[in-house]
């Protein structure tokens, strides 16, 4: 049996409704502090690392070779090591972020750009183009002022897209309560 998306969240009753505001909380937070919001970023990213070394080290003893043993374990204890240097570095990891948001950006802004060159006759393929451009111009706004972009830039864009999430889903769910 197939549920539809619209079935799913009128059966939801008032959590998809909670669940948006909440978003819009958080997301409205993470703007007023940039900062804190990037710092608590990343040490859930340290967190993250930390869980993948355990989930490595225990694969370890899954190895069926001795070389498999120790270079699961190896990568294991690699991945320990970083996550709790970056949880005890949570400013080094937030600045290493950015640099990474603003390389992923760049990237991102050159697909984008490519792919409208390939479907530019399409109906709104400009907006490929236009998204692209406006993409390349964050990545260099945060990478030319890095690394103090670390300061505002994670955390804005996280909330910007906590905003933006909330917003949806709170509208979403009046729209199906309505109907």
């Amino acid at each position: 049996m197939v549920t539809s998306p619209n079935s799913v969240l009128a059966r939801g009753g008032s959590f998809p409704i909670g669940w948006a505001i909440l978003l819009i909380i958080v997301g409205f937070f993470a703007l007023a502090l940039p900062f804190e919001a990037g710092i608590a970023i990343a040490i859930v990213v340290a967190v993250l690392v930390i869980v993948a070394g355990i989930a490595h080290l225990a694969g370890s003893f899954a190895a069926r070779t001795t070389g498999g043993f120790f270079w699961r374990l190896l990568v294991g204890c690699a991945y320990l090591i970083a996550g709790v240097y970056l949880l005890m570095h949570p400013k080094l990891s937030l600045v290493s972020l950015t640099l990474a948001l603003a390389v992923l950006f760049f990237v991102e802004g050159i697909f984008h750009i490519v792919t409208w060159f390939q479907v530019r006759s399409a109906p709104g393929a400009g907006w490929l183009l236009f998204d692209g451009i406006v993409t390349l111009i964050l990545a260099v706004l945060i990478w030319r002022s890095w690394p103090a972009s670390a300061v505002w830039a994670l955390g804005t864009l996280v909330g910007i897209n906590l905003l933006m999430s909330g917003f949806t889903r709170l509208m979403y769910s009046r729209a199906l309560r309505a109907s």
